[in-house]
């Protein structure tokens, strides 16, 4: 997979203990990567990094100390790095503004100024959010060359986090002054098995049909653009791939979002789990805060130059979500292996490059 690119590379992922973090961590071990991982302690309990126990040689600190970062990265010598580590919620962007400012935007200058100066680095992926865009509430897919912007402080953050990288390209990345390429990748609304953090759907949801608790629902119909974790992360490593192998024209923004027809709202995603797992009371309640209504993404570049396709639609995607999560809480079984490699496996019925064995 990947044409072979990360068997036996050094691989840094900051923020690995994070739900995303951990799930890539998992699938670069399947890759053959010596993986590197550079973040805070996993903050919930349960978390998907301690019960998926990924291989990683694991740094615990905080993205926002330049000098433990500048440290760390020249210890190891990574040739690639995920940048993922972040402040990842709206609300909390609303309690701690300077601190979801300083950990996104800081963060990854931090990670940028670094890695300029370590000539092992040769790639560099900076993973933002869909959010990222400036919101106008229309119904169509938001494409890389729309306009930034973000209505809470997360949103705004993780705009400031792409000019940020934009500028560190045109400044110190340009032409072939240097070896490194860098890309962005923004994604969807992630579901998967794991995910314990606050105010995340798939969480609440998780515990009302298993516990047979009240689900508390604050934007029924908001629409979001749905997609199973291992569908960006598979993005992310295809982009790494074609960085690595040093094809700059590669090296700029990417939507990694689900197909049109997983824009589905909140109501419709809980009733599709209600058929599915057990029948969920559901309350809903005013939202305290503004979060946007309509928010889609358009990957048909990444369709169209990366030869990238999301694998699993809505239906599978809530299937396997429900699967992971039914098994942790009926039998404590970890199930993020053997979806990992279905995940695969049905890529390569697809037909999806990345999978495939080009040797």
């Amino acid at each position: 997979m990947f044409g072979g690119v990360y068997r036996n590379k050094r691989v840094l992922v900051t923020g690995h203990t994070g739900f995303k973090g951990s799930w890539l961590c998992k699938w670069l071990n399947h890759l053959g990567a010596e993986v590197f991982g550079y973040s805070l302690n996993p903050s919930t309990e349960p978390n998907h990094f301690d019960l998926s126990n990924p291989k990683v040689n694991s740094h615990i600190n905080n993205i926002q100390d330049l000098n433990s970062v500048r440290d760390f990265i020249t210890k190891i010598e990574p040739e690639i790095i995920f940048h993922l580590a972040a402040q990842p919620l709206v609300i909390e962007s609303y309690k701690e503004p300077l601190e979801t400012f300083t950990t996104n935007v800081i963060g990854t200058a931090n990670i940028l100024e670094t890695a300029r100066y370590i000539d092992s680095v040769k790639a560099v992926i900076i993973i933002t959010t869909d959010k990222c865009y400036k919101n106008k509430e229309c119904i169509y897919g938001y494409r890389e060359t729309d306009e930034l912007g973000g209505y809470d402080p997360y949103s705004a953050s993780k705009a400031c986090t792409e000019l940020v990288t934009e500028s560190y390209k045109n400044s110190f990345f340009k032409e072939d002054n240097t070896g490194l390429l860098i890309a962005s990748a923004r994604a969807g609304n992630v579901l998967g098995g794991g995910d314990w953090t606050s105010n995340r759907i798939f969480k609440d949801i998780a515990i009302a049909a298993s516990e047979k608790e009240k689900l508390i629902l604050r934007n029924p119909e908001s629409i979001r653009p749905w997609q199973h974790v291992l569908e960006p992360l598979s993005g992310y490593l295809l982009l790494g791939q074609l960085l690595f192998q040093n094809r700059k024209e590669f090296a700029e923004p990417w939507n990694f979002g689900p197909s049109y027809n997983s824009n589905i709202t909140v109501r419709e995603l809980v009733n599709i789990v209600k058929k599915r797992w057990n029948d969920i009371e559901v309350e809903f309640e005013k939202p305290k805060i503004y979060e946007s209504k309509y928010l889609m993404l358009d990957s048909s570049k990444a369709y169209n130059k990366l030869k990238w396709n999301p694998v699993w639609g809505i239906d599978l995607t809530v299937n396997n979500t429900i699967d992971w999560y039914k098994n942790y809480y009926e039998k404590k079984i970890v199930k993020t292996d053997d979806q990992i490699e279905n995940f695969i496996q049905d890529a390569q019925k697809n037909k999806l490059s990345w999978a495939l064995d080009v040797t």
